[in-house]
């Protein structure tokens, strides 16, 4: 839907909405993709000690998939330091947004699942929240491309 097909309680902010929409579309863009770089830094390079699960290699990333029955346990661990640090920032930058979007979405969409199996809803209980409501980030990047503020954009001249 275009800005200006939907009615507008003060019609007059139409032009600053305007304006504003592709930056916080950037925005929303660089959040949903640089949100995973420091689960990845603390995951497998063991940066920010005493938050969430105490593991600190890729060994042991393999050996909670292995646990919660991802199996094989190492393709799903280089998976997600991958998805972390490949296409989580370049899903920031907008730069092959959609092919990136897909491993972003499927680890968030699966680390719901399994955080709803194991640890209910709430965030703060290392719940489904959390990671549902990144999932549903990485879907609309997925579904949309980049906007009008992507790499993809000033450097390709399409949305990718």
């Amino acid at each position: 839907m275009v800005l200006s097909d939907t009615p507008l309680i003060w019609p007059a902010l139409g032009a600053l909405y305007s304006a504003l929409a592709p930056w916080a579309e950037a925005l929303l863009r660089f959040m949903v993709g640089m949100a995973l770089v420091p689960h990845g830094l603390r995951m497998c390079l063991g940066y920010f000690k005493g938050t969430g699960i105490a593991i600190s290699s890729v060994q042991g990333v393999a050996e909670l998939f292995e646990r919660r029955g991802y199996r094989p346990a190492w393709f799903w661990a280089y998976g997600v330091v991958l998805t972390q640090f490949v296409a989580g920032p370049c899903l920031a930058l907008g730069l092959f947004t959609r092919p990136m979007a897909l491993p972003v979405f499927a680890l968030l969409a699966l680390s719901a699942y399994d955080h709803a199996k194991y640890d209910g809803y709430f965030w703060n209980k290392s719940g489904v929240e959390y990671p549902a409501m990144w999932a549903a980030g990485a879907l609309y990047f997925l579904v949309n491309g980049g906007g009008e503020i992507s790499v993809d954009r000033l450097v390709l001249g399409f949305e990718f």
